[in-house]
Formats: C-alpha cells, sequence, structure tokens
C-alpha cells in the first residue's frame, strides 16, 4: 500500500518504517500514527519480525506538528487531552506492545514526542551528530507520548525532572552516558545499524523475544513478586515454542538452532 507520509519497506522479514513529512522535520499528526498503525498490522499479518522506526531527512521527528498544512491538517485542537486520547496514546501503546522487536534508528532531533518515539525502541542506535529534546516546558506543555516514563525509567527521577523542567538539548554522548540509547553510530550509518540489529533479532526465536521485550518493560514498574510471576507464566509460554524445541535439538547435534518463530 502506498502511504502519503510514511514510507514501509520488507526485507529478510523486517519492516523498516521511515516518517516522511522531511519539509516538516517529520513532524506528527494524526494521520501519521494511522499510516504507521495500518503498516505495522499488514506487516505483522505478513509475517514480520522485526521492525525499524526512523525517519527521512535530516531529522528524526520534532514532535507534534503545531501548524496548520493547508492540506487537511487544521493543526492542534483546543482540547489537547482528547487528541492524546485518541491518537497518541494508543499509539504508543501500539509500540510497547509489539509481539515483535522495535529497533530505533535516530537519524537526527527527536524532540517531544518524536522523543517518545525514538525512545519506544527496545534498542535505540542514535546518530553521533543527532540529540533529543523534551521540548514540552519551552511551550508550556507537559511531556505526553509516554515520555514521562521511558525517561524517567531510564535515567531516574532527578535527571528525568531536569530533562523535563529545563527543556535542553541531550547530546547523543550524553544520551548514551545516561541509558537513553543503546548505542551511537555515525550519521550515515545509523540506519543501517539498527537494521542489522533488526535483522538478527529476526532470525531469532520471535515468541521469546517478545515475550522479553514485554516482560523487562512490565519489570521496570512492577515489583519482584509480580515480575518473578510473569517470568514464571512467559517460560511455560516459551518451552512449548518450536524455537525452543529446535534450539535443544541443535544443541545435542552442536550445531547452530535454525528458529522459524514459531
Amino acid at each position: 500500500m502506498a502511504y502519503q507520509f510514511i514510507t514501509a519497506e520488507t526485507a529478510d522479514y523486517v519492516t523498516t518504517l521511515k516518517l516522511a513529512r522531511s519539509d516538516k522535520m517529520n513532524a506528527i499528526t494524526p494521520n501519521v500514527f494511522d499510516e504507521l498503525s495500518d503498516a505495522i498490522d499488514a506487516a505483522l499479518a505478513s509475517g514480520t519480525r522485526a521492525f525499524v522506526l526512523s525517519g527521512e531527512g535530516r531529522a528524526f521527528c520534532s514532535g507534534a506538528d503545531l501548524m496548520p498544512d493547508g492540506a487537511g491538517y487544521d493543526g492542534l485542537p483546543d482540547d489537547l487531552g482528547q487528541i492524546i486520547e485518541d491518537h497518541y496514546n494508543p499509539f504508543t501503546r501500539k509500540l510497547m506492545d509489539l509481539p515483535v522487536p522495535l529497533v530505533t534508528a535516530i537519524n537526527g532531533p527527536a524532540v517531544g514526542a518524536g522523543l517518545s518515539l525514538a525512545l519506544c525502541g527496545d534498542i535505540a542506535v542514535m546518530a553521533k551528530g543527532a540529540y533529543l529534546l523534551l521540548a514540552f516546558v519551552n511551550i508550556g506543555l507537559v511531556p505526553d507520548a509516554g515520555a514521562t516514563w521511558l525517561v524517567a525509567s531510564s535515567v531516574g527521577r532527578q535527571r528525568a525532572m531536569k530533562m523535563a523542567l529545563m527543556g535542553e538539548k541531550i547530546s547523543a554522548e550524553e544520551a548514551l552516558s545516561m541509558g537513553l540509547v543503546a548505542e551511537l553510530a555515525d550519521d550515515d550509518t545509523t540506519l543501517a545499524r539498527a537494521q542489522e540489529i533488526a535483522g538478527r533479532l529476526a532470525k531469532g526465536p520471535s515468541k521469546a523475544i517478545g515475550l522479553i521485550r514485554r516482560q523487562v518493560n512490565a519489570a521496570v514498574e512492577q515489583g519482584l513478586s509480580q515480575t518473578l510471576e510473569i517470568e514464571r507464566d512467559n517460560q511455560r509460554v516459551a518451552g512449548f515454542t518450536e524455537d525452543f524445541k529446535e534450539a535443544i535439538a541443535a544443541f545435542g547435534e552442536k550445531r547452530k538452532p535454525q528458529f522459524k518463530g514459531r
């Protein structure tokens, strides 16, 4: 399917999604979320086993589009809570609940809700020339699209508070040292590196990987007792997969397992 605001390409069970509003630094509108959701559903139905999310041009995403574009987008409504409820929150939940891994290639600035999208990646690869900016306070708003949880769960209360209250740029080196991203790459290799990681994950035991991503996300906000129960339940599911049986057979035969995501 052809999209207006994004691109979607699949190769070797990896679907690469790009925000494609480079003239607006890939600013978000509800249509962007709609197209991303459609592309994700179509890719999963076709057997995709990993996603990469990036942006076209010089930015990853500049956050919400604040201005009308004269082409059907009227700008932000008076009731910002409603657009959050109808579009932003459902899409953040969709990304966090994916049954397969998500790698983000932060090719340029990730600002506001764009920072949220960037940090939704299970593994975030950031261009050395990019930056993160929790910019909401600069326009009299509060973090949304999950940014509060995504940042605080990565860096702790004090650093998260400083980022949210000061509204200052965080360089790639700072983001790595703070634990906001997993690794850095040269600007022109960021997407390729993210695709390389996604390709490796796509060849892995997909069901177990999907359970792991949900398990880790849950552990961030739950206690040990609840985490132990989740681990037990997920291990029960993983233990009945074909991939686990293949791994045991490969171990006995002293060969590399061939996972099929079943």
